[in-house]
């Protein structure tokens, strides 16, 4: 569920003309499969793609278990890990957040730390983002036409509520998943499976590519409900375990009282009207008002390579504390040269980034070897 989304997001991800075009793809395996010890009535890949068009999520609340094993390097200390409520945190270790649900404009997610305690919430044209370690909180004022106005700066494009970039809960999670369907594609199902206790189909899309870090990802799709309620994703270099999780521990689909959406700050807070929620994504500067970077992409599918050029204003502007740590981070990644130039290399088992000297940022599920061989092509150069 988007915090921003003008509906639930399995309601848009999944337009009947997608489904159609995968189906006249054949992307789709004819295999059925049921598990004896979780009866289900059998649904085939397609029937399942239906289900998530057709789910009318209205209400939700339950507990959130959210498991990265991304094989990353050694990360600053301000990104966390285990037991960790820094909303950044989420890209390494394990942690558990509280979500509930009331239609696209009432959402609130708990990220529950071993000390501490960090708070999305929406509620109708308020949005907060609270921090108990820092005593602080940002307050959006969100309208109609999906803007965020700030205090300071007029109206700016409503803020991702992510800092981190990596999905809350598992119905989020399946929208990004559900937008890579394609021809590139292999859908199908796997053997049923108990979900926060609830019988639930298992739905499968793999890439077709085998130059793709990625396995497999499997969705884990609510027998009754027909919403999404786990996402795993797994690596080539281990599809017995996933690299990345997130699903439901325990799960109840119906609308939480309105009261669980009210929130005012305790005492003590710092309050500020802000238009952007914290820290940046990573491996994301920022960029001065007004200047687009340069972006390309090259290949397709799930090797697809994305390009960007940083303008030069926003490695010329002064940097901020959290960017200052980021970039001293960056410089401990491996030097790597080629044709291309020179940069720094990061790998994991899910994506590779290169960030070059030239100013460019390379990023796709592929080795460090296949983005060098991106960065060499003339569309990558963004001149």
């Amino acid at each position: 569920m988007s915090v921003m989304a003008s509906r639930p997001v399995v309601r848009w991800a999944v337009p009947a003309g997608v489904v159609a075009a995968v189906l006249g793809a054949a992307v789709l395996s004819n295999s059925l499969r049921a598990s004896a010890s979780v009866s289900l009535p059998q649904r085939s890949p397609a029937q399942l793609l239906v289900d998530l068009q057709r789910a009318n999520l209205t209400g939700v609340s339950g507990t959130v278990i959210e498991n990265a094993d991304l094989g990353l390097p050694a990360l600053p200390d301000s990104v966390g890990g285990d037991g960790s409520a820094d909303l950044n945190a989420l890209v390494t270790g394990s942690h558990t957040m509280r979500v509930w649900y009331s239609g696209p404009d009432k959402l609130r997610v708990a990220l529950i730390g071993a000390l501490a305690e960090s708070d999305i919430v929406r509620n109708g044209s308020d949005a907060w983002i609270w921090s108990s370690a820092d005593k602080s909180a940002e307050h959006f004022t969100i309208k109609d036409d999906g803007d965020a106005k700030s205090g300071s700066t007029g109206k700016e494009k409503q803020p991702q509520l992510s800092p981190s970039g990596l999905p809350f809960t598992p119905d989020q999670a399946a929208g990004m998943v559900l937008g890579l369907l394609s021809p590139t594609t292999e859908v199908t199902t796997e053997d049923n499976a108990l979900v926060a206790g609830r019988p639930a189909y298992l739905l499968s899309v793999a890439p077709r590519d085998t130059n793709s870090l990625f396995a497999k990802i499997v969705l884990a799709i609510d027998g009754a409900e027909h919403v999404p309620t786990r996402v795993e994703v797994f690596a080539k270099d281990n599809p017995n375990k996933p690299a990345f999780s997130i699903g439901f521990s325990q799960v109840t689909f119906a609308r939480p009282d309105d009261e669980r959406f009210a929130f005012t700050p305790p005492p003590g807070t710092k309050v500020t009207e802000g238009a952007t929620p914290g820290l940046a994504a990573p491996f994301t500067p920022p960029a001065p008002s007004g200047v687009k970077p340069k972006t390309a992409t090259i290949g397709t599918g799930w090797t697809t390579v994305f390009a960007a050029r940083v303008p030069q204003e926003a490695t010329t502007a002064p940097k901020q504390d959290a960017q200052g740590v980021m970039d001293a981070f960056l410089n401990t990644l491996p030097k790597v040269h080629g044709s291309w130039g020179s940069g720094r290399l990061l790998q994991s088992r899910l994506f590779s980034v290169l960030i070059t000297d030239d100013g460019r940022i390379l990023a796709g599920a592929v080795s460090g070897n296949q983005l060098q061989s991106a960065a060499a092509d003339p569309a990558a150069a963004l001149k």
